[in-house]
């Protein structure tokens, strides 16, 4: 039986450039999708798949998502005494409680797979899910939930995948795949940024994983990979001698929130989901 997963790393110490000058004072993570910001959304999926303890690894600057986590009480009394109930529920009894939600700092920004190690002595030494919100996902159940039901099968790393097309596999890290059933697959390896030639599939990683803590043996080396900087898919294929490696194809939707095309995607796809929004939604989108 494998150990389950209880600790989250969201790492959230970029600086958002692609959305200036909205994100000049504001975190990347706290831009909205329709009411909710990116990162309530991530903690969101991690608490429905079980996760008790979140760890964020931050930058300065970013002292809004700690607000965002922490009591309102001024802003509850206000809501209380106006009866305005139903906002005071989306920030009291109905906002996330994580059993518990620690930050710590990524001064240097030196890749992702930096970002992973500055959660190490958080995480400790046990299995630990890293999730992205930059990736959004629309899935029920939530796409860590269907992760975490596909690691008690397989153990090891677990990675979500999916297919993108070839002249985009330089933007991913891509899996060799070994074996294929329709939605779970079994890796040999994975190539980070490759070269449509290069590419052993067009089967990408996106932004959730289930990870061994041995990656933080090789994290702790602080050898750079791809675009110069400490990748974690390079820590991940260091220790694939000794641990399974599967990918997972999602069921849902991704919506990548790093772009904006991506960003206004997600906006229009989860209001249009939602019952007070959809009907007015559709109406505005058949007017284009």
């Amino acid at each position: 039986m494998v150990k389950a997963v209880t600790k989250a790393v969201l790492p959230v110490a970029g600086l958002g450039t692609r959305f200036l000058p909205a994100t000049k004072v504001l975190p990347k993570e706290m831009l909205p999708v329709v009411d909710k910001p990116l990162i309530q959304y991530a903690v969101e999926e991690a608490l429905e798949a079980g996760v008790e303890d979140i760890i964020m690894v931050t930058a300065p600057g970013k002292g809004a998502l700690e607000d965002h986590f922490g009591r309102a009480v001024e802003l509850e009394s206000f809501l209380e005494a106006r009866g305005k109930t139903e906002a005071l529920a989306s920030i009291r009894d109905n906002f996330p409680k994580p059993a518990h939600i620690s930050f710590t700092r990524q001064d240097d920004p030196q890749g992702l797979g930096h970002a992973v190690w500055c959660a190490r002595k958080l995480v400790g030494d046990e299995p630990f899910a890293v999730l992205l919100p930059d990736d959004l996902m629309q899935a029920t159940p939530g796409c860590l939930t269907q992760m975490v039901a596909a690691y008690e099968k397989t153990g090891g790393h677990i990675v979500a995948a999916e297919e993108v097309p070839e002249a985009h596999t330089s933007r991913y890290g891509i899996l060799d795949v070994a074996e294929d059933d329709g939605s779970l697959v079994r890796a040999r390896g994975l190539v980070e940024k490759p070269a449509p030639k290069d590419a052993p599939s067009r089967l990408a990683i996106i932004g959730r994983y289930i990870l061994q803590p041995s990656v933080f043996e090789h994290l702790d080396k602080k050898m750079t990979g791809a675009g110069g900087e400490i990748q974690l898919t390079d820590a991940i294929a260091a220790t694939l001698d000794d641990v399974p490696f599967h990918g997972l194809r999602i069921n849902g939707r991704r919506f990548d929130c790093g772009t904006k095309l991506g960003f206004v995607e997600a906006n229009v796809a989860f209001a249009a989901a939602r019952d007070d929004l959809g009907g007015d939604i559709h109406e505005i989108l058949a007017a284009y």
